[in-house]
């Protein structure tokens, strides 16, 4: 039925490539949509065609009730056909939107990290400063403190 494949499952969604797993997890998954799409609509199309071809009127009446239930058990498996359509339709907004969350999730994950990277890098630069600014004020207090014009006040009384 649909043997030129459609787009199912085309694309990674996120900003990095997905991993090996995950990407014969989504071949598979694939496949498997396809081949109920080629099923359902298989279905469809079979019972449709035997609907046509029953349909003409016959004179013995038993016969005609036989079509008739015939019939009506044709059309119900179309029925139940275009129901699982629905349901696969359904199933996959549901993939796509929850992908699409996944991939959203993956992405704020790695900002997180790289932010937490970040203030690591960050809090040590700080603290290298501090301790530069600590060191650099307790040589310019000694200085001070040594100093001449310093030493000659406390002298002076």
């Amino acid at each position: 039925m649909n043997k030129g494949g459609i787009g199912i499952g085309s694309g990674s969604g996120g900003g990095g490539g997905p991993t090996a797993a995950a990407a014969a997890a989504a071949a598979q998954k694939q496949k498997t949509l396809l081949q109920r799409v080629d099923n359902d609509i298989g279905n469809i199309v079979d019972n449709f065609s035997y609907l046509v071809n029953v349909s003409r009127v016959n004179d013995p009446p038993v016969r005609n009730s036989q079509e008739a239930f015939m019939m009506e058990m044709r059309a119900a498996r179309m029925v139940q056909a275009a129901d699982s359509l629905l349901k696969l339709v359904s199933e996959l907004k549901q993939t796509a939107i929850f992908s699409s969350f996944a991939s959203l999730n993956d992405h704020v994950e790695q900002r997180i990290s790289e932010f937490n990277q970040q203030a690591e890098k960050t809090d040590r630069m700080l603290s290298r400063i501090g301790e530069e600014a600590a060191a650099s004020l307790k040589e310019l207090e000694s200085h001070y403190y040594s100093s001449a014009p310093r030493t000659s006040q406390h002298t002076q009384p």
